[in-house]
């Protein structure tokens, strides 16, 4: 998974309009859990970023890696430092 997301990071999101940032953390409590985070300027471009095809293969490809299917938790920024 990790080298997907790297891979991310140089094949996508050049293309990725309105990507601003993203992290990968890994619990300390349950090592083999992680948590992927992602801010993007709108929710519109977050929406047509999830929408895009080549977004959907790339997701795709990072599911078959993963134990279950992740879960997903939409919010906005409130504040970052």
């Amino acid at each position: 998974m990790i080298a997907l997301m790297e891979r991310w990071g140089r094949e996508r999101r050049p293309k990725v309009e309105g990507f601003v940032s993203g992290q990968v953390y890994r619990s300390e409590a349950r090592p083999g859990e992680y948590v992927n985070t992602v801010v993007f300027t709108s929710r519109e471009t977050y929406m047509k970023n999830a929408d895009d095809p080549e977004q959907d293969a790339w997701y795709r490809e990072m599911r078959a890696v993963l134990e279950a299917d992740p879960e997903w938790e939409d919010g906005e920024v409130v504040v970052s430092m």
